[in-house]
């Protein structure tokens, strides 16, 4: 096998890749949609034989993509201290 491939290619996919790849994309789709909004179902309403279903709105803002997108980078850059 060569191995004069250029550095680009010698990326070594361990955890922390991953986990910093995954958190840069997270942080990039909360910004350009400018925060998530999701709903879950709430709990329940019975009143007066009346089954009534409620939902909870759940929202991540924009800086907190931002905060995701940074901390991605930064944790794609920084090397591993050897111990």
């Amino acid at each position: 096998m060569n191995n004069d491939l250029p550095i680009l290619y010698k990326i070594n996919m361990n955890t922390k890749t991953i986990f910093s790849i995954l958190l840069i994309t997270l942080g990039i789709v909360v910004l350009a949609y400018s925060g998530l909004s999701f709903t879950t179902p709430g709990k329940p309403i019975e009143f007066l034989g009346l089954h009534i279903a409620t939902s909870d709105s759940h929202s991540i803002p924009p800086a907190v993509g931002a905060l995701m997108l940074v901390g991605g980078i930064v944790l794609l850059l920084v090397k591993p201290k050897s111990v």
